[in-house]
């Protein structure tokens, strides 16, 4: 009624997710992982806009504050998604053993 009006107007759902902080890949944060997820060892947490983060490997951590690492983000029409693995198995992941950084050094 009011844009007939001639009256601006702002859609709430926008605003909403205008506001939401945007979280990009490889991004670092801090979960509380809350309950479980659907998958096998998935844990779930929440961010304080109420999007939820699923967590690879985190059910054992039920309960605790983590840090993670983001791997990608899910847009659905009841809201977001993101998808993160735990901060300490990434970097064990892409950190090459000693007699690597050793050799490397030398050359």
């Amino acid at each position: 009624m009011a844009e007939l009006q001639g009256i601006e107007v702002m859609n709430l759902n926008e605003l909403a997710t205008a506001l939401k902080p945007s979280v990009l890949p490889a991004e670092q944060m801090t979960i509380r992982v809350v309950k479980e997820g659907k998958e096998h060892g998935q844990g779930i947490g929440y961010l304080d806009d109420g999007t939820m983060v699923v967590v690879d490997d985190a059910r054992k951590l039920l309960g605790k504050t983590v840090d993670v690492i983001v791997t990608s983000l899910l847009q659905t029409t009841s809201g977001r998604m993101i998808f993160a693995r735990l901060k300490e198995q990434t970097e064990k992941e892409f950190n090459y053993p000693e007699e690597y950084k050793l050799d490397e050094q030398v050359r």
